[in-house]
């Protein structure tokens, strides 16, 4: 089953770090000023895998999408 990234803005530091490993994934809302999800068709695994395993705040998940 696919999955999609998950940013729980509640624990997020934003420290950019998923901005600088996956910017077609993750971007910060101009208007908002918070770290977002990028709607694509499709997420790169490996990119998901380490923007996870590299965030220092641990606000990074993936959800099954039916």
């Amino acid at each position: 089953m696919p999955t999609v990234p998950v940013v729980d803005m509640s624990q997020c530091s934003e420290c950019e770090s998923c901005l600088v490993i996956s910017p077609t994934v993750f971007r910060r809302n101009n208007e908002t000023g918070l770290i977002e999800v990028v709607e694509l068709p499709e997420y790169p695994e490996s990119e998901i895998l380490e923007a996870i395993s590299i965030c220092p705040a641990d606000c990074i998940t993936r959800e099954e999408v039916p």
